[in-house]
């Protein structure tokens, strides 16, 4: 096991994968993030596609997902996939859905976030340089994963996602844990000024903390901050904040990246499920 950050990289049966260092202390979830090593697929694939519609065979990206899910210990049985947009829309789902946007239909277009609170439910949505975003509620065990690019991070997707857990499980954000996964890192992010102007105007997160003057009208965007200050002013303790600390781009050896490729690339997953 190697330490990435604040994240651990291991291999089980030649299937790289990324899990929280700080989260083995929350017995009740399972949750990782894929990477490129240990599936099937080839070229600018290689090898742990998890994304469809690119030019991979969808042959090849189903065995990739059966390889990481007995990889990780999750049910390839229960997936069930985000439709993202780059929107903040959240989806409550359950074993009924099972199969969704993996090996069976997609059911809801535009969805970025998705809860349960059904052990054995696989949560999954899809990455190559924006922000996963892992929530935990030990008390009322449920959990929720949400895709958070520059847009739903301005959006304030973790705030959302508090309230929506809120409103469906009683969840309380003070008894909330959260978790940032593997994404562009301020390293490596530059974005133009009608972008930086958009994360200036949010209320209560600081400009000096998040975005830094390159020249130009040129700016490196912070988003780990970003959205670390949302979660914490939607009432979760800094101390339950995780923030993983791998930049795609840095590890673009280990990890796809959109901007390292130029977009010619698989897709990363994130994962997350209650213990049955």
């Amino acid at each position: 096991m190697e330490r990435i950050g604040n994240m651990f990289y291991q291999e089980q049966n030649g299937v790289g994968m990324l899990t929280f260092a700080d989260w083995e202390r929350l017995s009740f979830v399972n949750a990782a993030f894929s990477t490129r090593k240990g599936g099937v697929s080839e070229r600018e694939f290689s090898s742990m596609n998890l994304a469809f519609g690119r030019g991979d065979p969808d042959e090849h990206v189903l065995e990739n997902y059966r390889r990481f899910c007995a990889a990780a210990g999750f049910s390839y049985e229960m997936l069930v996939s985000s439709a993202q947009v780059h929107d903040t829309v959240i989806r409550r789902v359950g074993s009924a859905n099972a199969g969704c946007g993996v090996w069976n239909p997609q059911e809801a277009p535009g969805t970025d976030g998705l809860v349960t609170d059904e052990p054995g439910v696989v949560l999954v949505t899809h990455y190559a340089d924006c922000v996963p975003l892992y929530f935990a509620d030990p008390e009322h065990r449920c959990i929720g994963l949400a895709h958070a690019g520059w847009r739903g991070t301005v959006a304030e997707m973790g705030r959302k996602m508090v309230e929506k857990m809120q409103a469906e499980f009683g969840t309380r954000p003070e008894a909330l844990y959260a978790a940032i996964g593997p994404s562009i890192g301020s390293c490596c992010y530059e974005v133009d000024t009608p972008v930086a102007e958009q994360f200036s105007a949010l209320p209560d997160v600081p400009e000096a903390a998040i975005l830094n003057p390159q020249g130009a009208g040129k700016y490196r965007l912070n988003l780990w901050e970003c959205n670390r200050r949302i979660l914490e002013n939607a009432g979760i303790p800094a101390n339950q904040i995780t923030v993983g600390g791998v930049c795609t781009m840095c590890h673009s050896d280990l990890l796809f990246s959109h901007r390292a490729t130029g977009g010619v690339r698989g897709g990363l997953s994130a994962f997350l499920s209650i213990r049955v």
